[in-house]
């Protein structure tokens, strides 16, 4: 596996702008830049051996910041919504950027996806990092943070978030890559189908903030507990799928355990026999068909603009609003706690 390291441009302030390029044994590739921590770029072989870019993306490094899409990067300090942007940590209560709706998403706008982070090569992988100061949008203590990727000769792409606090602070990193095994270009996942490891998915009002209650997926237009076409049932009443224009739910990983790496899902793609599985030590995911990207996205790496449904994302990640509802998993870091939470991608075919 080879990493090239190339600028690609630069912010107004004059800072780099790094695009890192990894490939492998079998020719795959992939791009990443310190905007975000991001993904640029996924290219690997189709059944009948086409290489084609599988990831959503734009052509110009700029468009990489404040896209409301926040395509490939990492977000954070706290990933998904918080409840009209309140929490209490030991005590206190803090308020946050409402800048979705009524609620807090993804760490605020000048959140993690969108800052310029420090990056490296370490011998065959790609790190970066970035120190979020005690207050950065709202949020208490300091935070040191690190993205690392890895991505070997058998088409395994490895992610790790690493954290450390100088006090309490909630925590929840994911990546926001969006899926299109298609191809970027080719429109609509729609005809992709979805299994995920899973029989619930959480129930959610509707602006989008779970009310507690687990739903069993069985049976339900949620029912991807097997292979599941994800436009099948998009117009759907069920959990609000219809007032979401999609699905943009949280879905439970049964038999979790904290710290161990498990298999979350797999998306293929019948027509070029693609097929990506996903393996993280998170909770659940985030299923988003990219509902509201028509409109939204800057002009795309193949020089048009992306349409609703034009890429899916499946962000591995703690529950929505955790840091308000005691019965979901704790995403509170303590000083001298270690956050470590790793996602794998494993780009196969079929």
């Amino acid at each position: 596996m080879t990493i090239e390291q190339n600028v690609w441009g630069a912010t107004p302030e004059g800072e780099a702008i790094i695009i890192y390029t990894l490939k492998n044994a079998l020719g795959s590739v992939v791009q990443l830049t310190n905007i975000g921590a991001a993904i640029v770029s996924v290219k690997y072989a189709d059944r009948d051996g086409n290489i084609d870019d599988v990831v959503l993306g734009y052509r110009d490094p700029m468009s990489y910041f404040g896209d409301g899409a926040a395509s490939g990067k990492s977000v954070g300090r706290v990933a998904n919504r918080i409840a009209g942007g309140k929490m209490t940590v030991e005590g206190v209560e803090y308020r946050l950027e409402i800048n979705n709706g009524p609620n807090h998403l993804h760490g605020g706008t000048k959140g993690y996806a969108n800052r310029l982070w420090e990056s490296r090569v370490e011998t065959n992988r790609v790190v970066f990092s970035l120190v979020s100061e005690d207050g950065d949008q709202g949020y208490p203590h300091e935070l040191t943070v690190e993205a690392i990727y890895d991505f070997d000769d058998e088409n395994n792409l490895e992610i790790t978030y690493l954290a450390k606090s100088d006090g309490t602070t909630p925590v929840n990193l994911t990546n926001h890559v969006y899926w299109n095994l298609a191809g970027e270009a080719s429109g609509s996942v729609l005809d992709h189908e979805l299994k995920l490891n899973a029989k619930f998915v959480l129930e959610a009002n509707e602006v989008q903030i779970p009310t507690g209650r687990l739903l069993p997926m069985k049976g339900s237009a949620q029912d991807f507990t097997d292979w599941n076409r994800l436009g099948k049932d998009i117009g759907s009443i069920f959990n609000h799928i219809d007032l979401f224009r999609g699905h943009d739910h949280f879905f439970v990983v049964d038999g979790w355990q904290k710290n161990i790496l498990g298999e979350v899902g797999e998306l293929r793609c019948e027509k070029t026999g693609r097929l990506v599985k996903v393996l993280s030590s998170q909770p659940g995911c985030m299923v988003y068909t990219g509902n509201w990207l028509s409109g939204g996205c800057p002009i795309t790496k193949s020089g048009s603009r992306y349409e609703d449904y034009a890429g899916v994302a499946i962000e591995c990640q703690v529950h929505p609003d955790a840091v308000n509802q005691p019965d979901f998993p704790s995403i509170l870091l303590h000083e001298g706690e270690l956050y470590c939470n790793k996602i794998v991608f494993q780009l196969r075919t079929y």
